[in-house]
């Protein structure tokens, strides 16, 4: 899962803008912190990549059966 979520720091704590999904709770999650030198606008590019990417994987992924078995055998023969 990725979610881009914009935090202050106070006392060495951080706020976030708005509350975190109760699937996550007791879960450990990795935090990523941007200097707030960088533009915003280099920020919502980069949202904007990783989301056109995900919309990519979702258009062109499939669910294989639980039973499949992948035949090296036959790749290995070629």
């Amino acid at each position: 899962m990725l979610k881009i979520f914009q935090a202050t720091c106070t006392n060495g704590e951080l706020v976030l803008s708005e509350k975190l999904s109760p699937e996550l709770e007791g879960k450990t999650i990795q935090i990523v912190i941007l200097e707030p030198t960088q533009s915003t606008q280099t920020i919502d590019d980069g949202e904007s990549k990783i989301h056109q990417f995900l919309e990519k994987v979702n258009n062109y992924s499939f669910l294989l059966p639980p039973d499949y078995q992948f035949n090296r055998e036959e790749i290995y023969e070629q």
